[in-house]
């Protein structure tokens, strides 16, 4: 099937997380000049009006035209804070200037750039200062950089001038890299050069299906040798390959700050598990660990040492090879821990030792997510209970419950919002989820063997419909399945109409619905309509171009769009460009659009962050012989990747 299900992390990097990439150097909006303020190579046009004429005569206006035409401003009024500082006005009422002064500790007001940005920020509120503001020092600029949060607000930020644009690139200290062949190790570095932290994002989900050949794509091992190792705090690899667990013992060694070291889903060339020892005995600074998808043995002894000197430990996450009695030890040494995931269920206890490790979990008083669970027994389960009580995310897709497995369970998760679980539980367990998770909302579900068309067990309609009418708050579902109807889907939307997430997954390529036979394009008619909040849709089975008609006229805060097996023509894919202003990524795999469809999304591929295209009708000459002027460098290495795709295919 098309979408994922061995690559979902639990730690979801935050969808408005923008690319370091696309980051580009600021110009003022009002002149036309190009500007080499940003990364080499990425220049822009932009136009600018000159200062309004009453100032251009002032004394001192050729003086400040430095700082930039919208740095311009009136004389400073005698005895206000800016005149000592150097220039501009104080804000006219006190309630502004208590405002601004507590944002940047000192009177001056902002300019009009900056005040907007502080207004989308929610930091200044409307008329924090009059207008025309001089240039703040660096300082000041950090400060208000600083509060915040999100990668895209700071990303936007950076393009107000260049005092914000270089403000912003010293301040920032943690980047996101949504896919990391998108830009080299060189440019981050030089980018941002006080990098403490990296999350780093490897191949695309389709590496599940076999899709991406071997050894395809970029790799950065020159990252962590730009970054400075005495400070470097955190490191996040999702879907990374190329490197080994020799270079695990490298960042233990050297980064003597480390606080964040989350290794998720890699293609890690797991040699041994000694790198655990390379950390120095006086470390103590670790607050996440995470190590559950290295398959080798680790060295239990460094592990056990290495979590009884971090007291700050607030999230561990263990392979496999950590067997209950180890798990016990940890969990004595660490009763701190907010996550954890544990290693392999499968072992056997005896009355002291069950006592233990049922002491040991209600010792955890503040664990709040729970995983691992691998080839959980029945018998020892109940050892759990006592830690699920504060439980908001329970990860069971290691876990192959049955449904009284998975009903008893969840009777001690009160305070549950986010499950994983396999399709073993059935629609007997998804019933359980509606009468004991009134709070969920976000529900996965994932097929325990995707590759076996005989099997019988399972997920229905009928254990989705349960849970839409017990689980009202739910906003996000991944839900594998091999049969639905479009009724079903109508009446599930209707129930839950605040999704954002909406990932419908038939398993069986083309399969309609299967009490009429009709494609199933009301089905996704009905989400698109009624979910106006959807920013992410991936549609299964038999659909026509009705399905994207719909997307294309009612899904305009649609992001992620995943496609696979569907359509009849070219029009699908043009509605969908033509009708959704805010697509970002778009994923298409066994589908019958050709040549041109992709060019009619030629404007919109600027502003997108990704596009998949595999096993479907696309050549280079077509495109070429259609639009020939459009060849730049960048959309022509776009339309040759989605070709090396299609061939692979």
């Amino acid at each position: 099937m098309f979408c994922s299900y061995g690559k979902e992390t639990e730690s979801q990097p935050s969808p408005d997380l923008a690319d370091t990439d696309r980051t580009a150097a600021p110009t003022h909006p009002t002149r036309r000049r190009a500007t080499s303020a940003g990364p080499p190579g990425l220049y822009r046009t932009v136009r600018m009006r000159p200062p309004p004429a009453r100032w251009r005569h002032r004394p001192g206006h050729a003086a400040r035209r430095g700082a930039g035409p919208h740095r311009t401003a009136p004389p400073p009024v005698a005895g206000s804070p800016r005149d000592r500082e150097g220039g501009g006005t104080e804000p006219a009422g006190g309630a502004q200037r208590s405002t601004w002064r507590r944002v940047t500790g000192r009177g001056a007001p902002p300019s009009a750039h900056e005040r907007r940005w502080l207004e989308a920020a929610g930091l200044g509120g409307a008329g924090v200062g009059p207008r025309g503001g001089a240039q703040f020092p660096d300082e000041v600029l950090e400060r208000v950089l600083s509060l915040l949060a999100s990668h895209k607000d700071r990303s936007a930020a950076s393009l107000v001038s260049k005092a914000w644009y270089h403000a912003e690139r010293w301040s920032r200290t943690r980047v996101f890299i949504g896919n990391c062949y998108s830009v080299t190790p060189e440019i981050v570095a030089r980018r941002f050069p006080n990098i403490r932290s990296v999350t780093l994002k490897g191949k695309p989900r389709f590496s599940d299906f076999n899709l991406v050949p071997h050894n395809w794509g970029g790799r950065h091992p020159v990252l962590a040798r730009r970054v400075r190792g005495s400070n470097f705090r955190a490191l996040s690899l999702l879907s990374c390959d190329g490197f080994s667990t020799n270079g695990l013992a490298a960042i233990a060694a050297r980064c003597r700050n480390l606080t964040e070291l989350d290794i998720q889903e890699n293609g890690i060339d797991d040699i041994s598990g000694d790198w655990l020892s390379c950390f120095p005995e006086n470390f103590t600074s670790l607050e996440v660990l995470n190590f559950a998808s290295l398959s080798s043995d680790v060295e239990f002894d460094a592990l056990e040492r290495l979590v009884s000197r971090c007291n700050s430990l607030k999230v561990l996450k263990v392979n496999r090879t950590i067997t209950l009695d180890q798990l016990q030890r940890l969990l004595v040494r660490a009763p701190r821990l907010t996550e954890l995931g544990t290693g392999s269920f499968l072992q056997e206890l005896n009355a002291h030792q069950h006592s233990e490790l049922e002491r040991a979990f209600g010792g955890c008083k503040n664990l709040h997510t729970l995983s691992g669970l691998c080839e959980a027994m029945a018998l020892y389960l109940p050892v759990l209970y006592p830690a699920c009580v504060n439980l908001t995310f329970l990860n069971l897709n290691d876990a192959a419950l049955q449904h009284e497995e998975l009903a008893k369970l969840l009777v001690h998760c009160p305070c549950l919002q986010r499950l994983w679980v396999l399709d073993t539980v059935g629609d007997d367990g998804l019933e359980a989820v509606a009468r004991n998770c009134p709070w969920l909302e976000e529900l996965r579900v994932f097929p325990a063997n995707p590759f076996d068309e005989e099997v019988n067990h399972g997920v229905s309609e009928s254990g989705f419909l349960a849970v839409s009418y017990g689980c009202r708050r739910l906003h996000y579902v991944l839900y594998f399945c091999r049969q639905m109807t479009n009724a079903a889907v109508a009446t599930i939307v209707q129930n839950c109409p605040d999704f954002t997430h909406f990932r419908l997954c038939i398993m069986n390529p083309g399969q309609p619905d299967y009490v009429t036979n009709e494609p199933m394009d009301e089905a996704f008619g009905a989400v698109v309509k009624t979910c106006t909040k959807l920013q992410r849709l991936a549609v299964s089975g038999l659909l026509t171009d009705l399905t994207f008609e719909y997307i294309g006229r009612y899904a305009k805060n649609l992001e992620t769009l995943s496609v696979a097996f569907a359509g009849s023509s070219d029009w699908a894919m043009q509605c969908v460009l033509g009708g959704c202003p805010k697509l970002r990524k778009l994923e298409i795999r066994d589908c019958p659009f050709g040549n041109a469809a992709l060019l009619s999304g030629l404007e919109k591929y600027e502003s997108m962050r990704s596009l998949w295209m595999s096993a479907c009708k696309v050549t280079m000459n077509g495109c070429e012989e259609r639009c020939p002027t459009f060849c730049s460098y960048s959309l022509k290495s776009l339309f040759q990747g989605i070709l090396l795709l299609c061939e692979f295919v």
